[in-house]
């Protein structure tokens, strides 16, 4: 099994901590994004979207990192309470992924990482959006009550929340005032899960790096990020 994936990037990071949560051998093949590794003939062959992670399970390539989660746990722990079998308690794992994939995720890459890896500013807006997302993720937790996202034990829900909230640790955008809930959840998820969070750990040590000296992708041909220009000396 290899997965393609890079060292800093929330997805892939969520990915490597389940691998390692189900302890399945896999190599973990570097993608160099800096180099638009991900943009070439050769990636797009595994994953026509061009997107990062990728999985090669023995020739079977899957994208989309919560597909990949999933696919994990069916496939090689079917009885793991990472993914519970109970339909509710699948359904509310399943829409932990969806809430990060389509509402939580979004405005964090576009307030954290967009800016530093491309010619965008953080915004007013972008920051009404982000506190709205994380507004919704405290609720959740408050509603539930729970020590995890998705019930009283650990889920691959909880994997990509924390490599997402991981991202504003990474600039210092404080959370315990405001969502203290989810400021727990995080905290918690650290000291019980240490080799876990060792994996996110390195990632946000090289996005809070990035912040303050951004990479040079001025070798990059984006399809829909500008590039920043280069300072001028």
């Amino acid at each position: 099994m290899k997965l393609y994936a890079v060292s800093d990037g929330p997805p892939s990071l969520a990915v490597r901590m389940a691998l390692e949560a189900l302890n399945i051998p896999y190599e973990h093949v570097s993608v160099d994004y800096g180099k638009a590794e991900h943009l070439t003939e050769e990636y797009e062959k595994m994953n026509p979207q061009k997107e990062i992670p990728v999985l090669d399970d023995d020739g079977f390539f899957l994208s989309e990192s919560n597909a990949i989660l999933q696919y994990l746990c069916e496939k090689y722990a079917p009885t793991s309470d990472l993914y519970p079998n109970d339909p509710k308690d699948r359904a509310l794992v399943n829409h932990r992924l969806c809430f990060n994939l389509a509402f939580l995720y979004p405005q964090i890459s576009a307030y954290v990482m967009a800016p530093i890896f491309f010619d965008y500013e953080r915004t007013e807006i972008g920051l009404k959006k982000l506190h709205l997302a994380l507004a919704a993720f405290e609720t959740y937790l408050q509603c539930t009550g729970t020590r995890y996202a998705a019930g009283s034990g650990l889920t691959i829900a909880d994997f990509p929340l924390v490599t997402s909230v991981m991202c504003l640790e990474a600039i210092g955008f404080g959370l315990g005032e405001r969502y203290p809930k989810v400021q727990a959840w995080y905290d918690g998820f650290k000291q019980a899960h240490p080799s876990l969070w060792a994996i996110a750990a390195k990632g946000m040590e090289e996005i809070a790096e990035f912040e303050k000296n951004p990479p040079d992708l001025t070798g990059m041909v984006h399809p829909i990020h500008p590039i920043r220009k280069p300072a001028a000396k």
